[in-house]
């Protein structure tokens, strides 16, 4: 999997990509990142990327041009990269680009999985008020929201997206069973509790069943539980998860 992120804060980016599972996938050659940096793409002598917008309103709007050029660089290093690794076979597929924006669909597990299958994805990180409709339109292909909050800017919720997208590429984790058996890929349900030495600590101690070496029982036990916490923590997805069962 092959990630650009078009950014204005590119360091900002790569430093945090770059550590635990997702720097080590990348150091072993199973997931990679560059950025490009739109502020290079400025139109003008001041280096500005930025606008008043139209009809007035406060804050300023990053403009069309900029965000084009950038995007317009990331697609020509895939196209090199792909020559690369598979010369004559030419880069005909439209790149999917992510546009990170509260007004997008809500992230989800599912839709992770949908993009792990991409070879290359594209991510657009946006500051100020956003970005100039027009740009968006003609690139994009994804509005993506990782929740009904606003941030700064795009880059954190990109490399959230980035982090959950690179943990189900085969290989970046050790255990390919922990991805498996994870919050959200449990059929709807949060994980259950989960315990290791000491087997008792401050009087609270690990429940017998996960000490019998019963699996049967210990698997029943752990059903038990991701139907508590789900119901508990989240009410929201334990109805979904009734009603796809026909259970109201």
């Amino acid at each position: 999997m092959r990630f650009e992120v078009l950014t204005i804060f590119p360091e900002m980016v790569e430093s945090a990509f770059k550590t635990g599972v997702t720097g080590r996938a990348s150091g072993e050659g199973l997931i990679e990142l560059d950025t490009v940096n739109i502020r290079d793409y400025s139109t003008n002598s001041y280096g500005s990327i930025d606008g008043y917008t139209y009809g007035g309103g406060a804050g300023m709007l990053m403009q069309c041009e900029p965000v084009f050029r950038a995007f317009e660089e990331a697609k020509r290093r895939l196209e090199a990269a792909e020559d690369t690794e598979a010369a004559g076979n030419g880069h005909d597929k439209k790149v999917r680009v992510i546009y990170m924006t509260p007004a997008g669909e809500v992230f989800s597990q599912s839709k992770a999985e949908e993009l792990s299958k991409e070879k290359e994805l594209i991510f657009l990180c946006g500051h100020y008020e956003g970005i100039d409709e027009r740009v968006i339109e003609e690139i994009v292909t994804d509005r993506i929201s990782i929740g009904d909050y606003i941030l700064t800017g795009g880059e954190l919720s990109a490399l959230v997206v980035m982090d959950s997208v690179s943990r189900l590429i085969p290989g970046v984790l050790k255990n390919d069973e922990s991805a498996e058996t994870e919050s959200f890929n449990t059929g709807g349900l949060l994980e259950y509790p989960q315990y290791t030495r000491p087997g008792e600590w401050h009087g609270k101690r690990v429940p017998d069943i996960l000490l019998s070496g019963d699996h049967a029982g210990v698997d029943n036990y752990r059903m038990h539980e991701m139907r508590r916490v789900t119901r508990e923590i989240r009410p929201d997805l334990y109805r979904k998860y009734m009603e796809e069962r026909g259970i109201y």
